[in-house]
């Protein structure tokens, strides 16, 4: 299990199968019973306090929860001053939804939106974590454009037999909103977008802006 936080009142933890069997939890009983979900999740909020300084007690919380490839869950726990004075121990977390968003793996050529700066570098950060994922052998063309405010990754020429490209399109698509027709938008990013990094984007941004 791995808890980073990415701000104050925010943190994401990574789940993996492992993590659930030492556990004792069932992947399908923590989507389908509170009961599993809320002992998976005081254990984790007892760890985030202890290793990342997040305090809940007092606060409600906004639990999203990301289905990703097999071998991994991410948690996005968002805390919220309240009134009612709770301790980390009475909270009873609602049953997570799984949110899934369409991605065509068999593309050459994909998008992905940022909506800010730092969801962009929260992306590359994250990337950079997973050791053995290397972009560089996924595409040779990463560029990044800015228009109408938003920032685009633009990934074209991608080596669909690349073997942790799943995993990549998984951490993305948490962080990024993913474009279907991407073709015709990226000659429109071309067009009228500014390219801000013509090449490498992912791996630039995480050597600049390290977390």
């Amino acid at each position: 299990m791995k808890i980073e936080k990415l701000t104050e009142n925010k943190i994401r933890v990574i789940v993996s199968t492992e993590d659930l069997i030492k556990t004792n939890t069932d992947l399908n009983s923590i989507m389908a019973k509170a009961i599993e979900s809320q002992k998976l999740f005081l254990e984790i909020l007892s760890r985030a306090e202890k290793e990342v300084d997040f305090h809940t007690e007092g606060c409600k919380l906004l639990i999203e929860a990301f289905s990703s490839i097999d071998d991994f869950l991410i948690f996005t726990i968002t805390k919220y001053s309240s009134k009612e004075k709770k301790s980390a121990s009475n909270i009873s977390p609602k049953k997570p939804v799984a949110k899934r968003k369409n991605v065509d793996y068999s593309s050459e050529n994909t998008v992905y939106s940022f909506s800010s700066f730092d969801e962009l570098c929260d992306f590359c950060n994250c990337i950079d974590t997973y050791k053995n994922l290397d972009t560089s052998k996924m595409s040779k063309n990463i560029s990044l454009y800015l228009y109408n405010d938003i920032y685009y990754l633009v990934i074209q020429n991608i080596n669909l037999k690349y073997p942790l490209l799943k995993t990549f399109h998984s951490i993305a698509l948490e962080f990024g909103k993913p474009y279907s027709n991407s073709k015709l938008f990226i000659s429109k990013l071309f067009e009228h977008g500014t390219n801000i990094i013509k090449k490498n984007a992912i791996k630039t941004l995480t050597k600049h802006f390290k977390l």
